[in-house]
């Protein structure tokens, strides 16, 4: 199995908590197993807690690993792209869209990809929740 989890989490108080459990059984031979977590934190007070369980009960498994990151928004990219004459709001978006496009783009069906990408854009407009 191959977990790719992201996030994005804008707002002070947001927070997102993410537990990933994979169990690799007693005859589960030969298996190959990855989870990761990464998540985006788009301004001052949002929090990720991420949390990758990994439990393997045999000793013949191809692989199996776990990974969790969380970053701030990328004040680099954004100026390098205002730089270069983008509308701060529209970088804001190519940034954040760069960031999720990694899992968007592996479904294939172009239809449902620009879906997601409007989501996240209708997402990103309405602004952090009030406190």
């Amino acid at each position: 199995s191959d977990v790719h989890y992201k996030g994005a989490l804008q707002g002070q108080q947001a927070h997102a908590v993410w537990i990933g459990d994979v169990l690799i059984g007693k005859k589960a031979f030969n298996t190959d197993s990855y989870e990761q977590n990464r998540n985006l934190v788009l301004n001052e007070g949002a929090k990720a807690d991420s949390v990758p369980n990994l439990e393997i009960e045999n000793g013949e498994i191809a692989g199996a690993g776990h990974a969790s990151a969380t970053g701030r928004f990328d004040e680099e990219q954004l100026f390098y792209l205002l730089s270069r004459g983008i509308p701060e709001d529209i970088a804001r978006k190519m940034v954040v869209h760069g960031f999720f496009a990694e899992v968007i783009r592996q479904i294939g069906i172009e239809e449902i990809e620009e879906r997601l990408l409007e989501a996240v854009d209708a997402r990103l407009e309405k602004g952090p929740d009030p406190l």
